[in-house]
């Protein structure tokens, strides 16, 4: 990452820039926002922005699939756009006249900002598609010593920060911008840190956890636990879900446990969590993500609905203050209970080529053992390979009947597909209720398979690789 892609980007907007400059105007001296831009094979007819987690506004794409959106006295700050299947953030600020161009084919990576506000956006874009690219480097680094890795990884973020301040010395940003752009860098650095120790043990084989110098994690001491700012800034959370299993993982290892070993009771161990979060975190929002986020991992780890669940559940309950969330893992609990062996397949209904409904529980309705398997047009690499993984079954298995569901994405480019890759029309379906589907078959990973046998539930938690 360098300067000189800043300027490809800025270059590569101005086509864009000067067709639609006109309508943004309005935005260069008062309070308003102009977002607008182009979208090359769209997979959707609309684009719609959030602030947070709550809904802004939503543009359709006209004829040359270009949209806009006119905002008026928005709060400054950090938002996402949703072209469905795929989202991005955008930071936005008053008298903004941003303007962006992406292609879905590739759609970070084509993903190009233009106009007032492009400069801290596009700096985000390419500090995202940085950190994309270092993971398998990174992975690599995990066998190092402690004090090796650290080097390395500081390495990659003095690298990061060198960027970002020669950006700031051309370009005037506001102290929330500028605190937005570090936090890009600093937290994707410090999630690195607080995987170190689980993934170092897994890849050197260590019976223990490896000691670790007092200033490994000496980034703990300036970090903020409650910036409201990055609640929703994917990198910041991530952190935190790092942050609070390591502190308990380490905390359960010293206080409850005679002989140094972890304790693998999954309730005792996320009952610290939500404790820790309960402890430390203040700020409203973060703290009721967070409490969802524990409750989900060990009720979609955990599987068996039981008394302990229960007891876990009224305690996320008496912590939460989120009705939203609480109801979630109600229903997230009830689709467990309504997938344990021998219930029915729910009747959730799908929608066949021909645009008609058809429910899970009909086309499961057969003498055969049915696998119902997931997939979205936004992997391609998982769609590519889970295809050819399920002509190898079908081939083991003739018995079988293999029916896939696609999940989150557009019906017209769902149908595309099946025609571009040569799929079996009467073994394909999409999902258009994603939620209702997520909820339903529990679907916590595109690895993730239901065994029924004539509407019968086999294995309500399969897996398409290891399961069969």
């Amino acid at each position: 990452m360098n300067r000189s892609l800043y300027m490809v980007r800025f270059l590569l907007g101005l086509t864009l820039l000067s067709t639609l400059v006109s309508c943004s105007d309005s935005s260069e001296n008062g309070s308003s926002v102009f977002f607008g831009g182009e979208i090359v094979n769209p997979t959707s007819d609309y684009v719609v922005l959030y602030h947070n987690d709550s809904y802004v506004d939503s543009v359709q794409l006209n004829d040359k699939n270009r949209f806009s959106f006119q905002l008026d006295d928005i709060q400054d700050g950090l938002y996402h756009f949703d072209h469905t299947p795929e989202l991005q953030y955008v930071y936005l600020s008053q008298g903004d006249s941003l303007l962006v161009r992406l292609n879905t084919v590739e759609f970070d990576e084509s993903l190009v900002y233009s106009g007032k506000g492009s400069e801290i956006n596009n700096f985000l874009m390419e500090v995202f598609l940085a950190n994309e690219k270092e993971e398998a480097i990174i992975d690599d680094y995990y066998e190092l010593p402690p004090e090796d890795f650290g080097k390395k990884i500081d390495s990659l973020h003095a690298l990061k920060v060198e960027n970002l301040e020669e950006l700031a010395m051309d370009n005037v940003f506001s102290p929330r911008a500028l605190a937005m752009a570090e936090a890009s860098i600093d937290y994707n650095t410090y999630i690195n840190k607080e995987k170190y120790p689980f993934y170092h043990k897994k890849q050197t084989g260590e019976e223990t956890i490896h000691k670790l110098g007092e200033d490994f994690y000496g980034y703990r001491k300036n970090i903020d636990l409650d910036n409201k700012d990055l609640t929703y800034f994917r990198p910041y959370f991530d952190f935190m879900k790092w942050h609070f299993g390591n502190m308990s993982y380490m905390t359960c290892l010293e206080n409850c446990s005679n002989d140094k070993k972890p304790v693998t009771d999954r309730l005792h161990f996320n009952k610290h969590k939500l404790a820790l979060v309960d402890s430390i975190v203040k700020q409203t929002e973060l703290r009721d993500i967070l409490f969802r986020n524990v409750a989900m991992d060990y009720l979609l780890r955990e599987h068996n609905p039981s008394e302990e669940a229960s007891v876990f559940i009224d305690k996320f309950k008496s912590l939460s203050t989120s009705k939203e969330h609480q109801e979630e893992i109600d229903l997230l609990y009830s689709g467990i209970k309504n997938l344990q062996p021998n219930t029915t397949v729910p009747n959730i209904a799908v929608k066949n080529f021909a645009d008609e409904e058809v429910s899970l529980k009909e086309l499961a309705n057969n003498k055969k053992n049915t696998v119902f398997y997931f997939w979205t047009a936004d992997q391609k690499r998982h769609f590519i390979n889970v295809n050819k993984h399920i002509t190898s079954l079908e081939e083991r298995y003739p018995h079988y009947n293999f029916v896939g569901i696609n999940l989150r994405t557009n019906f017209t480019q769902w149908k595309q597909l099946m025609n571009e890759y040569k799929l079996d029309k009467n073994k394909q379906f999409f999902g258009e209720n994603f939620k209702e589907l997520q909820m339903a078959m529990i679907i916590d990973g595109l690895n993730k398979c239901v065994i029924a046998k004539d509407t019968i539930v086999v294995d309500g938690f399969a897996n398409l690789y290891t399961s069969l």
